[in-house]
């Protein structure tokens, strides 16, 4: 189950991650971000990206491979806590400098260096998401991070089928 917020007697902060279950061991890597760039990092920066709820977490992988993907390939959830919450830097969406960044679409080289420079100053950062716009990202880079965040599980996924139901005739 998701952690209580604090508000109603939680006391931890768990982020959620979503990958291809051959990735589960190295899931902290940032290789993809590396090789590519993201969102708010530019290619060179291993960072990584995770939601604080599993569904965020689950639609931030849908909306790059698609739900027939979820359904047919093995995938791993992932939960990590976060030692220290009072540390994570929050963006709100006032203080980002282009409002289009928190759309969907494809990054631009400035909000991939705004986020690469938050990257390069906080541990933790989070970020409102662009596909869920009513949640947020926690996003960071494992060396810098290391030993700031633990694994909580990680278990199977498995996606409700209703999703990618079978075609109709």
């Amino acid at each position: 189950m998701t952690p209580l917020p604090g508000a109603l007697g939680g006391s931890e902060l768990v982020t959620w991650r979503l990958d291809h279950a051959m990735f589960a061991a190295t899931w902290d890597s940032g290789e993809g971000a590396y090789r590519v760039g993201g969102r708010w990092n530019t290619r060179g920066v291993r960072a990584v990206y995770c939601s604080v709820d599993p569904a965020t977490a689950i639609l931030e992988v849908a909306v790059h491979k698609g739900f027939k993907a979820l359904d047919t390939v093995p995938h791993v959830l992932t939960a990590v806590t976060i030692a220290e919450p009072s540390r994570v830097h929050v963006v709100e969406p006032a203080s980002v400098p282009d409002p289009n960044w928190l759309r969907p679409g494809i990054p631009g080289a400035g909000q991939q260096a705004f986020g690469a420079e938050l990257l390069a100053q906080y541990r933790f950062v989070m970020i409102p998401s662009a596909v869920s716009t009513r949640s947020w990202n926690l996003i960071f880079v494992a060396t810098a991070a290391a030993g700031a965040y633990v694994v909580r599980s990680q278990e199977p996924f498995a996606l409700d089928t209703r999703l990618h139901p079978p075609p109709t005739s």
